[in-house]
This record gives C-alpha cells, structure tokens and sequence, in this order.
C-alpha cells in the first residue's frame, strides 16, 4: 500500500484563508502537485477498473484483505463497473423529472482529458437517489476546491455522477456494500480514505 506523507495532514485540496502570514503549505496548487495526485489515484484504481471491464477478479495481493470478511458485498465489488452506469451531470437535481429515485448507490467520477483514465472520487448511497445530492453534501465542497485547483493550473476536467439502482433496499446491506466498495476503490473524497491520499499541499487548519 502507499503509505501517507509525513507531514501535517488535513482535508484534500483545502483552500488558503489568505493574508499574508501564508506559509509554503498555502500557496496555490501547482500543475506539477495535482498531476502527481492523479496519477497516484489513477495507478491504483486502474487495474480495478481494467479487471472489472474484462469480467475477472483481481488477485488476492490486489485486493484490500477486509473485503473477503463480507462474502455478498466482495462478489458485488468485483463485478460492479463504476464506468459502464450512465453519466450524468452533477446538477441533475435540478432536473424537472428525476431520472433517478429510490435506493442506490452512487459513483462520481472525473475523466481528466490529460490522464489515460477516469478517477473515482467518491462513493455514497442513498434511499433517495433524486434527493441525496440537493442542499449540502460534504463531498460538494471537495469536488469545488478540486475543480478550483485543476482551473488555476489549467487543467480540465469532466465530472459525472453515476447510479447504480440495483442497491438493497434495507439500510444495513446497502451500507455494508458501500464501505466495501470504498475499501476496494478508496475514493479520496470519502472521510474514510481522505487519510490516505492527503497531499504534500494540503495544510492542517485550525
């Protein structure tokens, strides 16, 4: 496994306060920073998203060891595509008719059009697929401070949300398949994996 920086960690791509008591840990993202941060994610998910596309199961070494402690939600993890469910725009919600309702699982991705392949940022379930995403959601603010960072140094991006409505519908199963679906992904914008792709960049507030 990677293992994490060193240095005082905090949340992904937080944003300076300003002033001018900045430090070199609040300076704006550079290209090189954010690249480097992509292709770290990118190098991990990839084969996931290879072994999952072509139908086979990733080895034994590949797999996080706490996914096979639940037998249903492992077989799930294995074959479900994040890729091959219909993207749609994050503003969905403001649609006139839900194109989605019920429970669900949810993927939101980015294919950054300077990288060989997309990046799964978060994962999330829902027993309302056309309400979860309104309002505030803590993975909204992250995805802000990303798309700001990217924007600054020049680099596009193409986000998309995703749902995958074959979820069970009681609340127990349903979460136990989105915590092993985070383990076997380890999406950065999840608090359960934030720890782990914290950046040289991200400074701890507070």
């Amino acid at each position: 496994m990677v293992k994490g920086p060193t240095h005082r960690q905090g949340d992904l791509f937080a944003q300076p306060l300003g002033g001018s008591s900045a430090t070199p840990e609040d300076l704006p993202l550079q290209d090189h920073q954010l690249r480097q941060w992509q292709e770290r994610l990118l190098a991990f998910q990839q084969p996931r998203f290879a072994a999952v596309a072509e139908g086979r199961s990733l080895a034994a070494g590949q797999i996080n060891l706490l996914d096979d402690a639940v037998v249903g939600p492992s077989e799930t993890v294995q074959r479900l595509d994040p890729l091959a469910l219909a993207p749609q725009s994050l503003q969905f919600w403001r649609w006139p008719e839900a194109s989605n309702t019920g429970a669900a699982l949810y993927f939101v991705l980015d294919r950054p059009p300077h990288l060989p392949g997309s990046l799964l940022l978060y994962v999330g379930e829902t027993a309302q697929a056309d309400r979860r995403w309104k309002g505030e959601h803590d993975c909204k603010s992250y995805l802000a401070a990303y798309c700001d960072a990217l924007q600054q140094v020049g680099l596009g991006s193409q986000l998309s949300i995703r749902f995958w409505s074959d979820a069970p519908v009681a609340v127990r199963p349903r979460r136990a398949l989105e915590q092993a679906l985070i383990r076997h992904w380890l999406p950065p914008f999840n608090k359960e994996t934030r720890g782990r792709w914290a950046t040289p960049f991200t400074a701890e507030l507070g």
